[in-house]
């Protein structure tokens, strides 16, 4: 199969979008498939074919709400006179898609959306764009939804939208099941006697950087660390800034007698290397689809706890890795942890080694069934033969 992956930012690029992309196309392209994946231009990027994979680059920014700008007509050209026989839109609401929309009829082969959420559903800028999103979603042969009850599934059950699949997301077994030749306690100063409590996600404001923190220091933790691993980025001086106020610096210092360590990032070995190291996973995140993280975090027998977020919730009926947060939704569709109650919980598993033990086993076994990307890149594979193969 010819196959086009389109997507806002790619490798290297960091997030879990990238990744979900990176991680499909890659397997796909191992599987005998030729693998395109458009883009927008990146600085750092060395070459234009990765691990099998063709990339195209198109200086993009924006969406169709806020204003694109750049090389759109590139872009609709190369759409339009490109002949794939799958083109897969990943995310709405950022250009690569949202270009794609009004010219959806013609563009040639069979076309696939991953919404991945529809982050913007509930924001008052975004009214028209999903008024009008029903007729988009229609024209596509197959809609591919993370998660069996969320926004976006949800808001396709409303409009009458029935070409849906569920296809969840996942963590690779090739990178999480060979031994680490790191130790990263070592690297960072933390003492295997420590409780390291970990949280990865970009310094976006709306990971939960500060609620983790608030959650921490609130704790009965006597000899714990949180650390925090994240992709530096133009935001990432401004959230240490905002932090100051809590002392927080890049390692070891003490708030209240407790060691903070913050990492600006690692490698992507040295994050696994974290993953398999740490004690507890705390993610309180306001906005999310399907956290790659715990996936992740299941798949390196790493207990969680997680806020009510996108579909953590169903994550946990799924794997039993983890447990949910004290959680409130604000109008906006924002999660947000409840401290005092967030703290109690993190008490509770932190004094209950035995709980946590059983936490990241059921949820490894999970993850080694059902969620790893060489599985969920053969459903996506399936999926596509399915669709050629349909009159």
């Amino acid at each position: 199969m010819k196959i086009l992956h389109t997507v806002e930012s790619y490798y290297p690029a960091i997030g879990g979008m990238q990744e979900v992309v990176k991680q499909l196309s890659e397997r796909l392209a191992k599987l005998g498939h030729e693998v395109t994946v458009a883009t927008k231009k990146h600085s750092e990027r060395k070459d234009n074919i990765l691990n099998g994979v063709q990339i195209e680059e198109f200086a993009i920014e924006g969406n169709a709400v806020h204003g694109i700008t750049g090389d759109v007509e590139k872009y609709k050209g190369f759409l339009l006179n490109s002949k794939f026989d799958i083109v897969t839109n990943f995310a709405a609401q950022q250009w690569a898609t949202d270009i794609a929309l009004p010219i959806l009829d013609k563009i040639s082969g069979k076309k696939v959306s991953v919404p991945t959420g529809f982050s913007g559903l509930y924001l008052t800028e975004y009214k028209d764009y999903f008024e009008k999103m029903t007729t988009w979603m229609k024209g596509y042969d197959s809609n591919v939804f993370l998660s069996e009850d969320y926004r976006d599934i949800n808001f396709a059950k409303a409009n009458g939208i029935t070409k849906n699949v569920i296809i969840p997301n996942g963590a690779a077994a090739d990178e999480f099941l060979q031994d680490s030749k790191i130790d990263i306690r070592k690297k960072l100063g933390i003492s295997k006697e420590t409780f390291l409590i970990l949280h990865v996600g970009s310094y976006t404001e709306l990971k939960g950087h500060i609620e983790a923190l608030k959650i921490y220091l609130r704790s009965k933790i006597k000899n714990g660390v949180l650390l925090f691993v994240g992709h530096r980025n133009e935001l990432f001086q401004n959230y240490v800034n905002k932090s100051r106020r809590f002392k927080l610096w890049k390692y070891s210092n003490f708030v209240n007698s407790k060691p903070i360590v913050i990492t600006a990032e690692l490698t992507r070995d040295e994050t696994v290397a974290a993953y398999k190291s740490a004690d507890l996973f705390l993610f309180p995140s306001n906005i999310e689809c399907s956290p790659i993280v715990l996936f992740e975090s299941m798949a390196s027998r790493l207990p969680f706890l997680v806020t009510d977020v996108g579909n953590s919730e169903e994550i946990i009926k799924w794997g039993s890795g983890g447990e949910l947060l004290p959680t409130q939704i604000d109008g906006s569709g924002y999660s947000h942890a409840e401290i005092g109650k967030s703290a109690l919980k993190l008490n509770q598993i932190y004094f209950n080694k035995e709980k946590r033990n059983e936490l990241g086993e059921k949820g490894y076994d999970a993850w080694q069934k059902n969620f790893s990307w060489e599985v969920i890149s053969k459903k996506y594979e399936a999926l596509y033969y399915q669709l050629l193969n349909e009159k």
